[in-house]
């Protein structure tokens, strides 16, 4: 049985791809950071009931509906702020990468590399807080890229020479 040979295009797709789903995360990381930050808690709370009235009204017992309501409603004024600024700097800054990732600037490659893998720790920090199968899954995906970036500097490192 003869090993699989992945052509270097391929590879430069399957990152491409990734780099895409990955700023399409960014994009809802910088949205999800401005909603936060200039809607009041009053309005956050009441998007948040019409949002999952449905959902609520087929199961009052919803775990994660009833999660994000009662956060929300329980949010501090202070914590509101700082969740928005998170989210906007945290988009902005993988928006940054990806882009420079994307241009294939060499020195983006070991700082998104530093970047996802802190990352990394923080989301498995929180799955293990909170085990989301969402956290989960884009810790996942998020150690797929960052061995995805290693190999793509890898490479990029031997045509340089």
């Amino acid at each position: 049985m003869q090993p699989i040979i992945i052509k270097e295009k391929t590879f430069w797709g399957i990152f491409e791809i990734s780099l895409l789903i990955k700023g399409l995360n960014a994009i809802t990381d910088l949205t999800g950071g401005i909603i936060i930050w200039f809607t009041s808690k009053a309005v956050l709370i009441t998007f948040l009931l019409n949002f999952f009235q449905n959902e609520l009204s087929d199961d009052p017992k919803d775990y994660i509906a009833n999660f994000i309501v009662n956060s929300a409603a329980s949010l501090a004024v202070s914590s509101q702020y700082f969740i928005g600024f998170y989210l906007m700097i945290h988009g902005i800054l993988k928006i940054f990468l990806l882009i420079c990732l994307y241009k294939k600037k060499l020195w983006a490659y070991p700082t998104s590399i530093i970047v996802f893998s802190l990352l990394i720790f923080y989301q498995s920090y929180n799955y293990f807080l909170n085990h989301s199968v969402l956290i989960l899954a884009f810790t996942i995906f998020d150690i797929f890229l960052v061995l995805l970036t290693i190999r793509e500097y890898i490479h990029l490192r031997k045509l340089k020479k």
